[in-house]
């Protein structure tokens, strides 16, 4: 009886390993995500293996949500309905999914003329079919939903024009493949400068943009 009360109890807890493990494993539908690139620093001269290091320099990030297509086309749309999928109802795109995404910069930078200083923003994409707005905001927004906050939003979710810092139209680029997942990244990266850009199944834009002083 005592064995079998044991066995039981051992039989219990295999299962509740199995179960933690499982959640464990969970993934989420659209990972997070990160673009990074760094700018203003100097490569060492090598040291005693050969290996240089970069110093000094400074973080431009964006932090994301990746969605997939997981089967679906034309996930933008056509015509009236352009942009309505991703949109998911709200007024602009969150350029990706779940919570607002983020610019972060720990450097001056120019963006569409206009002037941007170090600090966090928020990244939405007014779509049209042929012409996307980048929106970069200072609108607050929430780090875990919660329908009772009336006052910072989730994604782009009660949006408001007003906090927006920058409205720049971006370069539309067609890329050769699908882009299984939203993917956002820096391109043509000098100290100078560089490009950032937005690409999902086979439409992208860019926009150009400076280290500022």
């Amino acid at each position: 009886m005592v064995g079998r009360k044991l066995g039981t109890a051992a039989l219990a807890m295999l299962a509740c390993a199995g179960l933690a493990l499982a959640q464990e494993q969970r993934r989420a539908p659209s990972p997070p995500g990160t673009a990074s690139t760094m700018v203003g620093g100097t490569w060492s001269a090598p040291d005693k293996e050969g290996e240089r290091r970069y110093e000094g320099g400074k973080w431009i990030e964006v932090i994301y949500s990746r969605p997939m297509l997981r089967g679906r086309t034309d996930i933008f749309g056509k015509g009236a309905d352009y942009g309505k999928m991703v949109n998911a109802g709200a007024p602009v795109w969150r350029a990706g999914a779940n919570a607002s995404t983020k610019l972060k910069t720990e450097v001056p930078l120019e963006i569409g003329g206009k002037k941007l200083a170090p600090g966090e923003y928020d990244l939405f994409v007014e779509l049209k079919e042929g012409a996307w707005t980048l929106i970069v905001s200072t609108q607050p927004t929430q780090e875990k939903y919660d329908a009772n906050d009336k006052t910072k939003i989730w994604g782009s979710y009660g949006y408001d024009p007003k906090f927006d810092v920058v409205r720049v139209p971006m370069k539309m680029i067609t890329p050769q493949v699908s882009v299984e997942q939203f993917t956002i990244g820096f391109a043509d990266m000098t100290n100078a400068g560089g490009k950032l850009a937005m690409v999902w199944e086979k439409t992208g834009g860019v926009v150009p943009f400076t280290i500022g002083k």
